[in-house]
C-alpha cells in the first residue's frame, strides 16, 4: 500500500485513518520488526510482543525473568506445524525446556487433560520456578493458563498464540479454562500470563476455515469499539485473506490494543469486560447445542448476526446497518446462519451462560457499528423469534 492511496477512491467504505495509521505502522515495521503493547494491570502487568518469526523469543523470557525449566504445551496439529522451530528457538536461547502434547480439538479441552498435564508436571518434579507456555489455539491457551493457575498453586504462564482467534482474543485477557459437562468454559479462572508472544506467520499453517473463524473476533472488536477499525476490516478483507503480513500485525496490534483497554478497566468481568461477549451469548449456546462440531468463532459470527437482528426488532439499529454487518462477515467466509438447528435445543443451551442473571438472559446489542450495549432481555418470543430466523 502507498502513501497516496490514503487520499482518494472517497466512494469506498474505508476509514482514512485506519489507513494513515497502517502506513505509518508499516514504516516503523521497517525500522523495528516488533510492535511492543502493554496491559496495565499493576502487579499483573505485562507486554504482549507482535512479529513474525520466534527469534526474539529468548529475549522476552530474559524480560520477563523467566529462566527455570519450561514446558511447552501444545497440541497435535500445532506440534506437526510449529514445535520445531519454537523448541529450536528456545533451544537457542539456552532454556531448559520440554514438550507435552494433548490431542487438538475442542473436545481436549476437559479436566481429563488437565489430569494429563498434572501428571506430566509431577512426574518430571517441575517446581515453583517453572514455566508453562501455551503454543498454540484457544483451546492449547484455555487449558495451559488452567493447568498453570492450578498446579502449585499457580507458576508461570506465557501466551503464544498461533490461530487467528487466540491472536485476536483468547490470549489476552487472563481467562483460562475448561468445559464440563457440555457447558462451555463453566470451569476457570482469572490468571494473567507473564507475556503474549505472537507471530503472526503462525496463520499461514492454519486450515483455512480456522483462519477464517477467528476473524469473527476481528469484526467483533470493531463492532463494539471502534468503528475505523471495521471500515478497515471492511475495506481490506481481500489482504487479510491473502496473510498480509503488515496488515495481520496491524490487526493484531489494534485487537490487543481494544481488547487490553477493556481489560484494564475492567479485569474479572463485573461491568464494561461483558461488551467482549458481544455474540457470544448465542454463538456459546449454538457451540454446546452442536456439541463443538462448529469452530468457536462459526459460533461467535452466527451469535453476532443474532444480536443485530435482535437489536433492529428493537428499533435499535436500522436495516442497512443490520445488512453491513452482515456482509463484512459473509465476505470473511463466516456462516450467518444455520439452517436446521434446532430453536428448541439452542434456547435451552442459552441458560447455561455464565453471565446470566437470576435466570435473565443479559445480551450485549449494537446500537451502532462501533458501541454495543448490555441489555437484560426477558421477551422469550423475541429470543425464539431471532433463533428461528436464525435457523
Amino acid at each position: 500500500m502507498d502513501a497516496g492511496h490514503t487520499s482518494v477512491c472517497p466512494a469506498l467504505i474505508r476509514s482514512a485513518t485506519s489507513e494513515d495509521r497502517l502506513y505509518s505502522e508499516k514504516l516503523i515495521l521497517g525500522m523495528e520488526a516488533m510492535i511492543k503493547l502493554n496491559i496495565n494491570l499493576a502487579e499483573r502487568s505485562y507486554p504482549i510482543y507482535i512479529t513474525s518469526d520466534y527469534n526474539s523469543i529468548g529475549k522476552s523470557l530474559a524480560s520477563a525473568k523467566i529462566s527455570g525449566r519450561i514446558v511447552v504445551v501444545t497440541d497435535s496439529n500445532v506440534d506437526r506445524q510449529q514445535a520445531c522451530d519454537f523448541m529450536e528457538a528456545l533451544g537457542n536461547a539456552g532454556c531448559n525446556v520440554e514438550k507435552y502434547v494433548i490431542p487438538a480439538g475442542e473436545n481436549s479441552k476437559n479436566l481429563d487433560i488437565i489430569k494429563g498435564i498434572y501428571q506430566y508436571l509431577i512426574e518430571k518434579k517441575l517446581d515453583r520456578g517453572g514455566t508453562l507456555i501455551a503454543l498454540g489455539g484457544g483451546v492449547v491457551g484455555d487449558i495451559t493458563g488452567f493447568a498453570a493457575a492450578t498446579f502449585l498453586r499457580g507458576i508461570n504462564f506465557v501466551q503464544v498464540p498461533t490461530s487467528t482467534l487466540a491472536q485476536a482474543d483468547s490470549s489476552v485477557g487472563g481467562k483460562v479454562g475448561v468445559n464440563f459437562e457440555n457447558k462451555k468454559n463453566i470451569i476457570g479462572a482469572f490468571y494473567q500470563p507473564k507475556f503474549v508472544y505472537m507471530n503472526v506467520n503462525t496463520l499461514k499453517t492454519l486450515p483455512r476455515r480456522e483462519f477464517q473463524a477467528g476473524l469473527a473476533e476481528v469484526i467483533k472488536h470493531g463492532i463494539i469499539m471502534d468503528p475505523d477499525f471495521f471500515n478497515f476490516i471492511d475495506y481490506n478483507m481481500k489482504k487479510i485473506l491473502s496473510y498480509d503480513i503488515d496488515v495481520l500485525q496491524y490487526i493484531a496490534k489494534q485487537n490487543c490494543t481494544i481488547k487490553g483497554n477493556v481489560v484494564e478497566q475492567d479485569e474479572k468481568e463485573s461491568g464494561l469486560r461483558a461488551i467482549l461477549n458481544f455474540g457470544h451469548t448465542i454463538g456459546h449456546a449454538i457451540e454446546s447445542a452442536k456439541n463443538f462440531e462448529l469452530l468457536h468463532g462459526e459460533c461467535v459470527s452466527l451469535g453476532m448476526a443474532g444480536a443485530f437482528k435482535m437489536a433492529r426488532h428493537l428499533d435499535m439499529v436500522n436495516d442497512e446497518t443490520v445488512a453491513r454487518a452482515v456482509r463484512v462477515l459473509e465476505s470473511a467466509g463466516l456462516p450467518v446462519r444455520l439452517p436446521g438447528m434446532s430453536v428448541d435445543e439452542v434456547y435451552e443451551h442459552l441458560f447455561y451462560d455464565k453471565k446470566i442473571k437470576n435466570n435473565k438472559l443479559l445480551f450485549i446489542l449494537p446500537k451502532k457499528i462501533g458501541e454495543v450495549v448490555q441489555l437484560t432481555i426477558e421477551d422469550t418470543a423475541l429470543i425464539r423469534k431471532v433463533l428461528t430466523e436464525l435457523f
